[in-house]
């Protein structure tokens, strides 16, 4: 027998020290998500430092569980306290990362998950013992939140940054074309293309009756007569697909939940103009964990795949792709689904996700 490897004190003891930390983060993400949720953060952003009172007050809130969540913001390093006045203030510094008005910088948004997914572990802790997935119904804010997430990533760079990945594309939106989003959730970028883009015609789709409903409340208070949604499960999309059907089909972190990835991918090309493009935004990741190791969000990531893209997926009885699924197999996918051209676009502000282009 190999002679037993030394026990590493030091490593242990870093190895300790690092998840006291973790213990801590997580326990800042939940105190984060309540100062966004209840707008404390907003609130405080936009007045001089104050007592538990005001803050309270200002926010409209109950002082002693304002006062409580204070004391987690102080020991976290987040607010300043002075002790001798008994005032709170959150530095402009820390603002600029946790407030509606850093959007899209605002990191508050993205502690939400830690809270919605802590939600249904019991679920998940099942699916460990008997396989299976967590039902969709199980996530009641996921699509507020995706919605928020997306309102930062996609939303405001969509007509400046994503639209000119596909070159030519605003003027052919100008005149006039089809266009379909695949797993839209509660619709908003295409509502938002709808009312720049009058001349075109939208079509939203989604699993999600509820998703759907905000969607079309949207683009009735919108006057977005050229645009409508549809609740559909498209497992079978590759079955239901009328050929040449679009000119522009897009997915905004859709694919990876899927159930049948293939079959939608393969639905996609087949409603796809001969002259049209796919354009697709996935997460940024390698199919080989190795590589993710080193990834600032690998850990989130891989969290949310485990515990909502992945299981919603295998408890509709699909492939489980998981949001980490990576670029090498993604452009496999699309590969296999008949784009003859792929090109991987990157941009500066979003570390969350990769831009495909597909054409075929």
């Amino acid at each position: 027998m190999p002679d037993p490897v030394p026990f590493d004190h030091s490593r242990a003891a870093a190895f300790e020290k690092r998840l006291v930390r973790a213990l801590n983060y997580g326990a800042l993400c939940l105190m984060t998500c309540l100062g966004h949720r209840t707008g404390l953060f907003d609130g405080m952003a936009e007045m001089p430092a104050a007592g538990s009172e005001a803050i309270a007050a200002r926010c409209g809130l109950n002082e002693r569980y304002v006062r409580e969540w204070l004391g987690a913001m102080v020991a976290s390093g987040v607010v300043d306290y002075d002790p001798r006045d008994g005032t709170y203030a959150l530095p402009p510094e820390h603002a600029a990362f946790l407030t509606r008005a850093a959007t899209p910088a605002n990191l508050a948004v993205y502690a939400q998950y830690i809270p919605l997914l802590g939600a249904v572990e019991d679920d998940v802790f099942a699916c460990f013992r008997a396989g299976g997935g967590v039902a969709y119904a199980r996530f009641e804010r996921f699509h507020e939140v995706m919605a928020e997430d997306s309102g930062q990533n996609v939303l405001p760079v969509l007509k400046s940054h994503i639209l000119p990945l596909v070159p030519g594309l605003d003027k052919r939106l100008k005149d006039g074309i089809r266009v379909l989003d695949v797993g839209c959730g509660r619709g908003r970028a295409l509502n938002l293309l709808a009312t720049w883009f009058p001349n075109s015609r939208f079509v939203g789709i989604d699993l999600s009756e509820e998703a759907i409903e905000f969607a079309r409340v949207e683009a009735q208070e919108r006057g977005n007569k050229n645009a409508s949604f549809i609740a559909r499960d498209l497992s079978r999309f590759d079955q239901q697909a009328q050929p040449g059907t679009f000119d522009f089909i897009t997915t905004f972190d859709a694919v990876h939940d899927q159930a049948s990835p293939r079959n939608v991918l393969r639905g996609i090309r087949i409603s796809l103009a001969d002259d049209g493009v796919y354009l697709a935004q996935d997460i940024k990741a390698s199919s080989d964990v190795q590589h993710n190791r080193t990834h600032p969000l690998g850990p989130l990531l891989y969290t949310i795949s485990c515990m909502h893209c992945m299981t919603v997926s295998l408890a509709q009885g699909g492939d489980g792709l998981g949001a980490m699924w990576g670029k090498e197999m993604a452009v496999q996918y699309f590969q296999e689904a008949g784009f003859g051209s792929v090109q991987v676009h990157e941009l500066a502000h979003d570390i969350f996700n990769y831009y495909y282009v597909c054409r075929p």
